[in-house]
């Protein structure tokens, strides 16, 4: 007896609804992680939404050369200087060798967009006056050790301070520790106040610090200064980006930063040291003292000295006027404290900092001053109602071409038109539900050439359809069965299927690589829903199929099912006569004995 075939698993045969039921509960998956979200619509690109594009070309400024470093930079400067006007979706990035692309959505002031991301980034290294949590319940207040380390004691106070533990060290300078610290605001800009608990617990902030290397001071009577830093809110945005708004580096001023999630607000000198001092910072990992993640600075000659001065004055007092703000474009990106003076023109700050932000901080403090200038080469203003008419006429010609292909299915499919059509509202769906997703998760916007990555793939999605269709059919003309038809034809039409979408696949990924700005969006799109139809044809389509063909409609070949046998040109099924047992392949003697 002939043993039995290999190679095929009746289980993945008969169990179809487990495939059904898996990306049944995908589907369901993804869209209650959609609403969850409260992003139910994609994100649309500029193009679509209106708003304002700028291109900016680099210029040499200082000696220094344009290169990836250098544009990657200011890609990351500009991009939180236009999200800080307000605008969460802004799209800053490169284009070419030479020049960055800069799209902000509607909803801003196009004019001052323009004056943010045309400048040159200013970094500055103020001396820290006050500091207090925006909204924030009171911390305790410091009271000094004999050792110099600074305890925390309760307060009473309803205002509060925080720290954001990073400390500045040379490196030669033995560490010291301190915790976060807790101060009335106003007692910042009093002379007379010394570090002496009162009754009711508080502790009184030390004497103001010399605000520069120069001497200059903040006048402790400067009430204009005091009612600034006392309204200022940094829990709003808008606020935050005002904070420090046209303020020269000699005069004191209020700014905000974040700590851990928590914004707080900075009473803070006049500047110290400019950014433009400082020659290199690198993030380091610790490994001797086991530190972790670090950031190195060294200043050139005359930041050296300034640097030595301001924490040599710093030293001296309690926190958090002990700390010295890092300000970039208005905000504190950092604000370590010191315990001596720092000499030799090299710092570290150590914290509790993860490699990515110990990266980004010295990305900041390297190019903080940008050594790159940038002249404005076009602005262009999409209105919202043209994007609307285009969003409109992508979604119509979608429509059509989506109608148009029912039609065909319809009228040449008939019963099978039904698979296909129910595959493609899968496929629609999850393309959907991945499209809003991925507006907040990656940046991903729906720009006009996205769309028509869509609509071109609603074609590809059909191919895959009818390939599988008409392998089929082609079994049924050879007179079998639906149901060996539906298995035996499987095989071949996966492997055209996995051809066709690789090569789709390729193309969009090559040109998403090669290609810049809007077209990447049509690559996307377009390699999205290639790796989709596989999906929804392996997962869907295939167990569907063997579903159907369990149903007499489809099983008898009914008329309207679209496998009829007889309109398909059917033969029947050749069959092979076998001779009788015992004959031999010789003639056969019919002599009598």
């Amino acid at each position: 007896m002939a043993a039995p075939k290999k190679g095929r698993s009746a289980g993945a045969q008969s169990k179809p609804g487990r495939s059904l039921a898996l990306i049944l509960i995908a589907i369901v998956g993804l869209t209650g992680g959609m609403f969850a979200s409260g992003h139910t619509t994609p994100r649309l690109g500029i193009d679509l939404a209106g708003g304002t594009s700028i291109t900016l070309e680099a210029k040499a400024d200082q000696g220094s050369a344009i290169n990836k470093a250098n544009m990657d930079t200011a890609v990351e400067i500009m991009n939180r200087r236009v999200n800080g006007l307000g605008v969460s979706e802004a799209e800053v990035q490169t284009q070419g060798d030479r020049n960055i692309i800069v799209n902000i959505p509607k909803g801003t002031n196009s004019e001052e967009a323009r004056a943010q991301v045309g400048t040159t980034a200013k970094l500055y290294f103020r001396p820290v006056l006050a500091q207090e949590a925006t909204g924030q319940a009171a911390a305790p207040s410091p009271s000094e050790s004999a050792s110099g380390s600074s305890s925390a004691s309760p307060s009473a106070s309803p205002s509060a301070t925080g720290s954001t533990g990073e400390k500045a060290t040379s490196s030669t300078s033995p560490s010291a520790s301190a915790t976060s610290q807790g101060r009335a605001v106003t007692d910042a800009l009093k002379d007379d106040a010394t570090p002496s608990p009162s009754a009711s617990g508080d502790a009184k902030a030390s004497p103001t610090p010399s605000a520069s290397a120069s001497g200059g001071a903040v006048s402790a009577d400067d009430a204009a200064l005091q009612a600034k830093f006392a309204a200022l809110d940094c829990s709003k945005q808008s606020v935050r980006a005002k904070a420090g708004e046209g303020v020269k580096p000699g005069d004191a001023t209020v700014a905000c930063g974040e700590i851990d999630g928590v914004w707080y607000k900075y009473l803070l000198g006049p500047a110290a040291v400019d950014g433009t001092e400082v020659k290199k910072a690198s993030a380091v990992f610790d490994t001797q003292t086991a530190a972790g993640w670090q950031v190195t600075m060294d200043f050139n000659s005359k930041g050296a000295k300034k640097f030595a001065d301001i924490t040599g004055q710093l030293a001296q007092n309690s926190q958090p006027q002990n700390e010295f703000g890092i300000v970039l474009d208005g905000e504190v990106v950092s604000s370590p404290y010191v315990s001596t003076a720092i000499t030799g023109g090299t710092a570290q700050i150590s914290g509790s900092f993860t490699q990515d932000e110990a990266q980004s901080l010295a990305n900041m403090l390297s190019y903080g001053a940008l050594p790159l200038s940038f002249k404005e080469q076009s602005v262009t203003t999409v209105t919202a109602a043209l994007g609307g008419d285009q969003l409109r006429a992508g979604l119509l010609a979608g429509a059509i071409g989506l109608a148009l292909v029912i039609i065909y299915l319809v009228a040449y499919y008939r019963g099978l038109s039904l698979i296909a059509i129910a595959s493609l509202l899968v496929s629609a769906a999850l393309t959907y539900v991945l499209m809003s997703l991925l507006g907040p998760a990656i940046g991903f916007a729906l720009n006009l050439p996205a769309v028509c990555g869509a609509i071109v793939a609603i074609g590809i999605t059909a191919d895959s359809f009818i390939v599988y269709f008409e392998r089929v059919r082609d079994e049924i003309r050879e007179g079998r069965t639906l149901r060996p038809a539906v298995e035996r034809a499987w095989p071949r039409a996966r492997r055209t299927i996995l051809v066709s979408d690789f090569v789709s696949f390729l193309a969009a990924a090559v040109l998403f690589v090669v290609t810049v700005g809007k077209v990447q969006g049509f690559a996307f799109t377009l390699g999205l829903t290639t790796v989709l139809d596989v999906v929804v044809v392996f997962f869907f389509t295939k167990p569907l199929m063997t579903l159907i063909a369990r149903r007499k409609f489809f099983a008898d070949g009914h008329k309207w099912s679209g496998l009829d046998p007889k309109s398909l040109g059917a033969q029947p099924p050749l069959r092979r006569t076998r001779r009788p047992s015992g004959l031999g392949a010789g003639p056969v003697d019919t002599k009598e004995a």
